[in-house]
């Protein structure tokens, strides 16, 4: 029944405003608005609506948008350099090395959080 549906995904944040420049400037994403929402335009086609919900903005405790990359190690490091903070996890299973990098089995990974506080990965592909 819904197999032909081009489906999205979506998530909250306090403000569109406190978001935009650092979905656009900070990761380099196309992002565009309409109707008070941001569309996040992703590589491959795919689209993720982010909006608005003020006080009443819980930031997920999960992962809401990952991002493989060919090589997690330059893609912290210049993230990094342009003032994204990565969560460092101690002890087992998460812990995460000074970079903020997963390393304990499965695929690199590292994670940070948005202005919204809603949380983000880079995965090694």
């Amino acid at each position: 029944m819904l197999a032909s549906s081009r489906a999205f995904s979506g998530f909250s944040v306090d403000s569109t405003e406190s978001v935009r420049d650092f979905y656009a400037g900070t990761l380099g994403l196309e992002v565009s608005e309409a109707n008070g929402m941001l569309t996040l335009h992703l590589a491959g086609g795919g689209t993720v609506i982010v909006y608005p919900k003020g006080g009443a903005h819980q930031p997920a405790s999960f992962t809401v948008l990952n991002f493989p990359v060919p090589e997690i190690e330059s893609v912290v490091d210049a993230l990094s350099a342009a003032g994204v903070v990565f969560e460092h996890y101690e002890g087992l299973p998460m812990q995460t090395d000074e970079k903020g990098i997963f390393r304990g089995g499965g695929p690199l990974i590292a994670w940070f959080k948005d202005p919204a506080g809603n949380i983000f990965s880079v995965i090694q592909d």
